[in-house]
């Protein structure tokens, strides 16, 4: 890739994006500039990824062709009023914050920009990541490519709607929160049984991770792989049906449930 790409704000998601992108090749460290808040995080910057950053966020919003906005919800009305004269017409502007529209970016910078909004998730850090994003009329294919190339380093992409946007936070941005309690579970009912707790979260933790292969891999229907497993009056179909009358996936449904209203709560208050 022949952009030069900036970041404002390198957290963790952005390290984890900068880690991607220098491990799959797309962009030389040459390429690459960044700005943070603090002394720790840019020498972090350096020490971990060879890259000298700033303090000054303007510097980076002239230089990049793509500009990741990592920094919280609640500072973007900030660094955007201070960087808007800065960044240039064909620069693709790509957020990285729940609740923030692309017409809040439009607003903010107060004329038409290239806005990408996405929403990564955690499991990007190990480059497992799923990363649903939309962008304004503004983003040619071109650009949208380019940044699906450069989020394609830590994990899966998927382009959505922007009105569906505030519910990829629970199915796949907060998601990994509950896959961590279901191992967790699953290790505690191990370790009630005997096994060292060390081998109970690899097991669990293996099996998950399998299951949600066979689903990517196989294209058949989850209710199609349980049944596979649930042999008749075995085992597995006593542990189904108990988790059934337990509530287990109207629980989950609630829990997705009450993470949207809480996103669209934090955006109406940002």
């Amino acid at each position: 890739m022949d952009k030069k790409i900036g970041f404002i704000g390198f957290g963790k998601m952005g390290q984890a994006i900068l880690a991607g992108i220098l491990k799959s090749g797309i962009a030389a460290p040459q390429q690459v500039k960044l700005s943070a808040a603090t002394d720790e995080t840019l020498a972090k910057a350096k020490d971990t990824f060879g890259i000298i950053g700033t303090k000054n966020n303007r510097e980076i919003a002239e230089f990049a062709d793509v500009l990741f906005l990592a920094v919280k919800p609640g500072l973007y009305k900030k660094v955007i009023t201070e960087i808007k004269e800065a960044v240039h017409s064909e620069a693709i502007i790509v957020m990285i914050a729940a609740g923030i529209t692309l017409a809040d970016i439009e607003d903010g910078f107060g004329r038409k920009v290239k806005a990408v909004r996405t929403m990564p998730n955690t499991p990007s850090l190990v480059g497992e990541g799923m990363t649903a994003l939309c962008a304004n009329e503004s983003v040619t294919m071109d650009d949208l490519e380019a940044v699906v190339e450069i989020l394609g380093s830590i994990g899966k992409t998927e382009i959505v709607a922007e009105e569906l946007m505030d519910a990829i936070p629970a199915i796949s941005g907060s998601s990994p929160a509950y896959a961590f309690m279901f191992i967790e579970a699953l290790a505690d009912g191990g370790v009630r049984q005997g096994i060292p707790r060390d081998q109970a979260y690899r097991l669990a933790a293996q099996a998950v991770l399998g299951a949600a292969k066979m689903v990517l891999e196989t294209g058949r229907h989850p209710g199609s792989l349980k049944d596979d497993v649930c042999t008749p009056g075995g085992a597995t179909i006593e542990a189904v049906a108990d988790l059934e009358s337990s509530g287990f996936r109207g629980a989950i449904l609630s829990a997705m449930e009450s993470c949207t209203k809480k996103i669209k709560q934090l955006a109406g208050g940002k």
